[in-house]
């Protein structure tokens, strides 16, 4: 949930032998987006609010009936999408294959050693730290050219001294015994001069492969070299050096494995396409609020690089608007583009649009044809803005100011192509936006704040009505606490709003339902806005979740099977809605996966979304599925994070979720049992005919903190089996997410 982010941060430590367990497979939240409004999080109660628990387990045996008679809204293809942003190099190492850091020169060479780990500037994110140049020979020969630049702001000029190498290089890249990398470097320099690039992967004059440039001018040229590497190492060297008389300027250089695969890492790609996402929103994010879209296209060599100031970290621009194309052609989604509505303006939006989607009789298409892609692209879904409510972003203006810049963007991207899918940048009112009088007067009761300047999502719908067919929600939400209305409605009238939270004790299955009960109380909201504004179903306007996480535990862990208990609730729970709850996209694509510089697997939360996005495909039908058991009443008084209801199917302690394919020929069952006991039910369905055995598949593992990671043994397995017990009584394993496949009989 939204504000809560300073001591989140100090939490955040990035393995650095194994990007994929830290920062680099973790979402970026919301709660790290505010300016930091608050010390407080895990601190605002020193002890644990405990209540007592209910037991976890039906009291009579179980019985789940389906009636298939009994259908909802099939499915949408994006009902399992993903959210990705540049924050850092998060996108350049787990999805662009260039190994280098800082390739077009943004910093300054020098033999000074590197800011604290996690700061390219103070303020930086943590676990962000780039891999910096160095010198080699005299450190004073390498200067910054900034008066004739390559790109960007300088280039480096080395000035040579005969037969004594002299040039730069960058150290900490990881190599694999064996493998080609094939890069491109521009140079210009003395003639005469020659310049040679090297890889270096041990510390014997032996342990390299050097590539020779003798054809240097007064202008810049590209050369293209390939080396291979000669061991494994987590720390081989690359290497730019001349000799002979004068000077050499570097451009820009790039080095990427050879296999790479127009540009990505083949490895992540391959996994991410099995996901079968439907749909990734990109650029961002908090990063698009500053970023201009002109400078993501074109070559790339020459594209400059930037700071983002709302990361406090250098982006290079080598991943812009075509490189996502290709991203999602590559894993096989739509994209979805959010405009920048911070710093940006309606008409850059407007060209955005005829760029990606114009016929290159526009301007702008034929822009995009020269960049090589004659063929637009046809995005049909566009977001206006990102989180524009919130004090954390670049541009933020009020709710009165909002809508009409969100009514000028509509109008302009329209004009460029009619026939987009436009979506609003909502926020629903949350105990958690609350402070001062407003707070201690309406903290318990947020419908009073319903259609006051809290309310975003109202105010879009009121304002802007006719410039959206969709409205989006983000939330994220951390185990071990609760926002307690009572303390947060007594807190003093300038406290943050932060303090409200208690830590709690937390069962396994209290911490699995945590984040499904969010997803819960924002659908509870829904409903009272289509009650405010009926035409809203009248009109199939539909609510977008396009950025959402659970964090659960240590950011030095991995993602565990206790996580995928969660993650296996949220999703039945967003199926629950699929009325009004059309698209959703998890933050971040690439948080599916534990990765290193050269390897990639599924994390447990990759291991969920490939299971449901196999298993429900576009166009599933649910049905109706009840229960002899309810979820028990909230623990807790309702408000601020805890729902009128607890979220789940009435079949406590499981919840379940089912639906027909979409050719009504198969019966799928998802079935989540966060408890450490074996769950057994009597199946009875109804206006079908099931035949035969079902199949299983099922994720589980030996224990609550099982994971996946590169190089180790799965702990965590997703088995497909064949069901020999009855199907009409099942058993369902302790710790598991299980997804049943029965044959509908015809």
């Amino acid at each position: 949930m939204a504000n809560k982010k300073s001591d989140l941060m100090r939490n955040f430590r990035k393995d650095e032998e194994n990007p994929g367990t830290g920062l680099l497979n973790l979402p970026a939240p919301k709660i790290f987006r505010m300016v930091p409004a608050v010390a407080v999080l895990f601190a605002a109660c020193a002890g644990f609010a405990a209540a007592p628990q209910a037991p976890e387990k039906s009291a009579a045996p179980l019985t789940v009936t389906i009636d298939a008679r009994q259908t909802a809204t099939p499915t949408s293809k994006y009902e399992f999408g993903m959210f990705i942003e540049h924050i850092g190099p998060l996108i350049y190492r787990s999805l662009w294959s260039e190994m280098l850091d800082d390739r077009k020169f943004y910093f300054p060479i020098n033999a000074a050693e590197p800011a604290a780990a996690g700061q390219n500037r103070p303020g930086g994110f943590p676990g962000m730290q780039l891999r910096k140049w160095r010198p080699v020979g005299a450190a004073d020969a390498v200067t910054m050219d900034q008066e004739q630049p390559f790109v960007g702001q300088q280039s480096p000029r080395i000035v040579l001294d005969g037969s004594s190498p002299r040039g730069i290089e960058q150290s900490g890249l990881s190599v694999v015994q064996g493998k080609q990398y094939v890069g491109h470097i521009w140079l210009k320099g003395t003639p005469g001069s020659t310049v040679q690039v090297a890889l270096l992967w041990g510390e014997s004059a032996q342990d390299r492969e050097t590539v020779t440039f003798a054809r240097l001018t007064s202008n810049y040229a590209s050369f293209s070299f390939r080396v291979r590497a000669g061991a494994d190492s987590s720390d081989a060297t690359f290497e730019i050096t001349g000799t002979g008389n004068g000077n050499f300027h570097v451009g820009t250089v790039s080095l990427m494995p050879a296999d790479n695969v127009d540009g990505f890492r083949p490895d992540t790609i391959a996994l991410l396409r099995q996901l079968h996402s439907g749909f990734w929103r990109l650029p961002g994010g908090n990063f698009l609020s500053d970023w201009s879209w002109y400078n993501g296209v074109g070559p790339r060599d020459r594209r400059p690089p930037t700071y983002d100031y709302a990361w406090n970290a250098m982006q290079s621009n080598d991943v812009g608007l075509d490189e996502f194309m290709t991203l999602c052609r590559l894993i096989g989604v739509e994209p979805y583009i959010t405009v920048n509505a911070g710093f940006g303006d309606a008409h850059s939006a407007g060209e955005e649009v005829e760029y990606m989607n114009g016929p290159v009789t526009t301007r702008l298409g034929a822009e995009r044809a020269r960049d090589g892609h004659p063929v637009p692209y046809g995005v049909k879904y566009w977001d206006i803005g990102n989180e524009p409510y919130g004090a954390w972003q670049l541009g933020r203006t009020d709710l009165k100011y909002y809508v009409l810049k969100h009514n000028e963007f509509a109008a302009a991207m329209r004009r460029a192509d009619p026939s987009i899918v436009l979506l609003a940048s909502g926020n629903m009112p949350e105990a958690m936006d609350l402070t001062g009088e407003m707070r201690a007067q309406d903290v318990d009761n947020l419908r009073a704040v319903e259609g006051t300047p809290v309310d975003w999502t109202g105010g879009e719908i009121e304002h802007c009505w006719g410039n959206f067919a969709g409205i989006t929600q983000h939330w994220y939400a951390r185990s071990g606490e609760r926002f307690d209305v009572e303390k947060a409605k007594h807190l003093p009238l300038d406290a943050p709003t932060d303090a409200g939270y208690d830590k709690v004790k937390q069962t396994p299955l209290e911490y699995s339902r945590y984040p499904a009960n969010i997803v819960h109380l924002y659908a509870q909201t829904w409903r009272r806005y289509e009650q405010r504004f009926p035409q809203l179903e009248q009109n199939h306007i539909f609510l977008s979740i396009d950025e959402y996480a659970y964090f659960g535990g240590s950011f030095t862990r991995p993602p565990d099977l206790k996580m995928a208990l969660a993650y296996g609730m949220i999703l039945n729970e967003m199926l629950r809605h699929t009325d009004f709850l059309r698209m959703s996209a998890h933050t971040m694509g690439v948080s599916t996966l534990d990765y290193t510089p050269t390897a990639a697997v599924f994390n447990t939360t990759g291991l969920v979304y490939e299971l449901y996005g196999n298993s429900f495909t576009p166009g599933s039908i649910p049905v109706s599925l009840m229960g002899n058991s309810p979820q028990p009443a909230p623990q807790y008084p309702v408000g601020g994070d805890q729902p009128e209801t607890n979220s789940g199917s009435p079949t406590y302690p499981l919840d379940m979720f089912a639906a027909l394919s979409p050719d009504r020929k198969y019966l799928t069952l998802a079935v989540v049992n966060a408890t450490d006991t074996a769950q057994t039910f009597d199946l009875n369905v109804s206006g079908i005919r099931l035949e035969g055995a079902p199949t299983l598949s099922q994720i589980t593992g030996k224990d609550l903190q099982a994971a996946d990671q590169v190089n180790q043994a799965p702990q965590v397995t997703m088995t497909k089996t064949t069901v020999s017990d009855s199907p009409h009584r099942l058993s369902i394993a302790p710790i598991s997410v299980d997804v049943y496949r029965f044959r509908v009989e015809e």
